[in-house]
């Protein structure tokens, strides 16, 4: 009851956009049926062998999410690292954060053309590593930031405790400051795979030589417009999934916190 009260909105969207599709049949606005059977042709109608996945899409997804995965991990990584630093040190923030406000301002798309120049001599590898450095720069600030507010903002009195039970500063790290900091890590990592997912989008739109981006800007070159909105179709749902994988994730490791909250 509950899945009909929170979803019953989509179903009545798709049947209204099926039948002006369909009224107006214009192939730049098709229906969703349509939209459904040409995603089916590009991508699902392959062999039980390769999980009824096609060629395109063993060529074109698969890429597209390990370099969106890639990415998100590393940045969440030096992210993590950085913030739990700079959270707990005052005078090493200070150094750092006229660059952190100078960075988190900067558009990544507009460092495309200063990675490419920086990864050009990097043989075959150089489209690869300008996408994998566009989606780390773009995602790397919702972590860091998160992190650092996560680190800065922990209880005063859980600090003394650790030292009062004369923790090194490895285990206040691993102990006392990561799980405290946990709640605003998990809000930052969240956000920032949104990210990676329309950064690795752009990257194949602008430079890209496969991928579902890449085989979106194809489908508009050939007029294709069935082919565009299977695209936009499955980027959506990509999202879709991840983050409801990500929030099942977060609440599995975050229950202590929402324990915590419920009963203070």
């Amino acid at each position: 009851m509950k899945a009909v009260t929170r979803y019953w909105l989509i179903p009545v969207v798709l049947v209204f956009w099926e039948l002006i599709g369909r009224a107006v049949e214009d192939t730049d606005f098709p229906p969703p049926t349509t939209i459904l059977v040409r995603m089916w042709e590009l991508w699902f109608s392959g062999p039980a062998g390769q999980l009824f996945l096609t060629e395109d899409a063993i060529d074109n997804i698969l890429p597209s999410l390990g370099r969106m995965f890639s990415g998100w991990i590393l940045a969440s990584v030096v992210g993590i690292a950085l913030g739990m630093l700079l959270g707990r040190s005052r005078r090493a923030a200070d150094y750092v954060d006229p660059l952190i406000e100078f960075g988190k301002s900067i558009p990544p798309p507009l460092l495309l053309p200063v990675f490419v120049v920086l990864f050009a001599t990097s043989g075959p590898n150089g489209v690869l590593l300008t996408q994998l450095a566009t989606i780390v720069f773009g995602v790397i600030w919702p972590v860091l930031l998160n992190t650092i507010d996560g680190a800065r903002a922990i209880d005063r009195t859980y600090i003394e405790t650790a030292t009062v039970f004369n923790l090194t500063r490895a285990q206040r790290l691993r102990v006392v400051v990561l799980p405290a900091a946990s709640p605003k890590i998990f809000a930052g990592l969240r956000l920032s795979l949104s990210l990676a997912l329309i950064l690795m989008v752009l990257t194949e739109l602008i430079g890209g030589t496969d991928g579902i981006g890449y085989q979106l800007l194809q489908a508009q070159r050939g007029f294709d417009g069935a082919g565009v909105w299977a695209a936009i179709a499955l980027l959506g749902t990509l999202g879709a999934v991840v983050n409801a994988l990500f929030v099942l994730t977060e609440r599995r490791m975050l229950v202590w916190h929402r324990q915590a909250t419920r009963n203070p």
